[in-house]
């Protein structure tokens, strides 16, 4: 019946189907969920707020291909995002830049280091807190410290459960200090949000009459592989399969887990109007949770009353019903990755696709592009 099984129907699963169903293959989507749109699901709370069911999802892209193509499915809403840091009790705008050094430091002091900055770097740079940490100018050594202590190291050791000398080098040469007084989280040319939520998004472009779609289903209880063959539903299938699910499960965890981490949310709902000054804010020093969000500051949604969301990073454990969200990259797990994908090579017409499958970090854009590039190989 099916030319092509998906399993997962997330970004990589939704796109991969889309497009293969256009150049006219027949699919058919297995999602273990009771939901289609993985991580990006959003959906009404009990008071009306649409919400992200499993953490804020913001849509920013510089891939013209990628807007285009899911702007098919919705009308997009310009939505700039704008994060400030918590602290201790001061909101600084993040990644750091030019404001949040006014705010720190008195005017003077303030003034002096960024023309010492600007003089060095030049405007509109942005310069990795390494490199900065590494500058023999004693007031902009400084700065690199106050940022890398108050900034990233608490916050980091949050997010993965380090202590400060185990943060990987090549993570903290990622955060950068921007010379500007621009505040943005982003500078992707295209930044929106879908403006009916993703969950309609997904509908939308998963409604093709090429494509069924089995919700409730394990992939495990269904799909086999044996010595290079894979069955389904123990009928030997010649199609192709697109696996967006954790490798390691694929395979039975047959040379153990891959570590990942998970995450916990706390949602509560306020009679006001707002809660806090922005969509978004890290709680980079205080506090064991990692950020609030405040969910109509990012949606636009107009409604009584305000819901926010606490977010907690604790360690993924198999077999439960956390779910796994950020691989773990190091040494010892992308070696122990590289065994799972070497199995998956066995079997000439499956396809290991996404976060979880290959076990590395993508935004919603890019794994769009990445589902849509598999899927022009394929055909």
């Amino acid at each position: 019946m099916y030319d092509v099984i998906i399993v997962g129907a997330g970004y990589a699963g939704a796109v991969s189907a889309r497009r293969l169903a256009d150049k006219g293959k027949k699919v058919l989507i297995l999602e273990k969920r009771n939901h289609i749109g993985g991580n990006a699901f959003d959906e009404p709370d009990d008071y009306g707020i649409l919400i992200h069911t499993y953490g804020p999802h913001i849509f920013h892209t510089n891939s013209k291909d990628v807007y285009d193509f899911l702007g098919q499915f919705t009308k997009w809403m310009p939505y700039h995002h704008k994060v400030v840091g918590n602290v201790y009790g001061k909101f600084i705008p993040i990644p750091f830049n030019l404001n949040s050094i006014r705010l720190v430091y008195d005017e003077d002091k303030a003034n002096n280091l960024i023309e010492k900055l600007i003089k060095e770097y030049g405007r509109e740079t942005a310069i990795p807190i390494l490199q900065l940490r590494a500058n023999k100018d004693e007031d902009i050594k400084e700065l690199a410290e106050y940022v890398y202590e108050n900034v990233f190291v608490k916050y980091t050791g949050k997010q993965w459960g380090v202590k400060p000398h185990e943060i990987d080098e090549a993570v903290t040469a990622r955060v950068p200090v921007i010379l500007t007084e621009e505040d943005g989280y982003f500078t992707d040319e295209y930044q929106a949000m879908p403006s009916e939520g993703y969950t309609e998004l997904f509908e939308k472009m998963l409604s093709h009459p090429s494509i069924d779609i089995r919700l409730n289903t394990d992939a495990g209880d269904c799909i086999k592989l044996e010595d290079g063959h894979i069955f389904f539903e123990c009928i030997e299938f010649n199609g192709t399969v697109i696996y967006t699910g954790m490798a390691d499960e694929l395979f039975d965890r047959c040379f153990g887990a891959l570590p990942y981490r998970s995450l916990r949310f706390e949602f509560e709902h306020y009679q006001k109007d707002s809660y806090q000054t922005e969509a978004v804010v890290n709680y980079t020093v205080n506090e064991d949770f990692t950020r609030i969000t405040e969910f109509k500051k990012m949606t636009g949604q107009q409604a009584e009353g305000t819901t926010i969301m606490k977010e907690y990073s604790l360690n993924f454990e198999p077999d439960t019903d956390m779910i796994p969200y950020y691989a773990i990259l190091n040494d010892e797990n992308k070696a122990l990755y590289k065994k799972y994908n070497a199995l998956a090579a066995n079997y000439e017409n499956l396809y290991l696709l996404g976060r979880l499958a290959e076990y590395k970090y993508y935004n919603m854009d890019a794994i769009t592009k990445k589902a849509l590039e598999l899927c022009e190989r394929m055909v």
